[in-house]
């Protein structure tokens, strides 16, 4: 199976104006895009792209507006944050303002398996994924030379039952220390604590398996290719408290059959795993993804 492309999310620019993403959610009523639009409009913004969705289920609306400065408009981020939080207040949203085109430092945690890692470095070094990757970390030294080779820091951070506070107490210094805003368990085999789940709440993303919970443990494509599975696929999901259960990101499916050996199933596996958590991290580092309980709104 081939790995269909990410479009890169930095667009070709003629010049260095601002240009910018605001998200938002908050109770659906009736003004919320028009005092949006309104507000952009006023302070010098050109709507590039624009999506919404209100959630009749929770009476819960969703919001991103990609916008660039028009003219001279100067389009300062802190005076927009300023000036927008007046007009955020009476609706309740809760709401974000970032760069457009800046990249989102991303620490990376793998134990042995290196295919989603290989591709997240291959993406990012292309320019399909606009994101820097500045550490990995991993509980086993195999893909040392595969970060040197990326010339990412390589952290080797063994966890055992003893080790564990320690270990997790140190890649939380990692993330303060680099400034790190997404870590991505890239088939990362270690349960976080509940303490650390709740640290990273919403800027952790994790890949495993869809196959979960009938072929649990070591060799889950193995166990499908003995029990003729005949589809295979991966499940990007944000990291909570709940083993696997986070909110869902994205996920990847595709067809096996009787043909195929234990090893091409793994293979045909690892691919959706890597399609899935790419898009994932594209989707998050684009700020395409606003939570809804214990959903996503995901604006592809």
């Amino acid at each position: 199976m081939s790995l269909t492309p990410i479009p890169s999310p930095v667009r070709a620019r003629a010049d260095d104006a601002a240009h910018l993403v605001l998200t938002l959610s908050c109770a659906d009523r009736a003004g919320i895009i028009q005092t949006v639009s309104a507000f952009l409009f006023d302070h010098g913004g050109n709507v590039v792209e624009s999506q919404q969705y209100g959630d009749r289920r929770t009476g819960r609306f969703f919001m991103r507006v990609e916008f660039e400065a028009v003219g001279d408009a100067s389009l300062d981020p802190e005076v927009l944050r300023g000036d927008f939080a007046r007009i955020a207040d009476p609706f309740g949203m809760s709401w974000r303002l970032t760069d457009a085109r800046a990249h989102q430092r991303v620490l990376i945690m793998v134990s042995k398996f290196g295919h989603c890692l290989n591709d997240l470095l291959y993406r990012a070094s292309t320019g399909a994924l606009g994101i820097d990757i500045v550490a990995i970390v991993s509980n086993h030294p195999d893909l040392r030379l595969l970060a040197e080779h990326n010339d990412v820091p390589f952290h080797h951070v063994p966890v055992t039952a003893e080790t564990k506070p320690a270990a997790e107490r140190r890649l939380l210094e990692l993330v303060g220390d680099l400034g790190v805003d997404l870590v991505v368990l890239a088939r990362y085999m270690q349960i976080l604590s509940e303490d650390l789940c709740k640290q990273l709440e919403g800027r952790a993303i994790n890949i495993h398996h869809s196959m979960l919970p009938s072929f649990k443990g070591a060799r889950p494509y193995h166990q499908a290719h003995e029990r003729g599975v005949k589809l295979v696929g991966a499940t990007a999901h944000y990291v909570t408290t709940d083993l696997d259960e986070g909110p869902i990101i994205e996920q990847e499916l595709a067809r096996i059959d009787h043909s195929m050996s234990a090893d091409e199933v793994s293979a045909r596996g690892r691919d959706t795993e890597c399609l899935a958590l790419a898009r994932a991290v594209h989707w998050h580092t684009t700020n395409r993804v606003l939570l809804d309980g214990h959903r996503t709104v995901v604006f592809t």
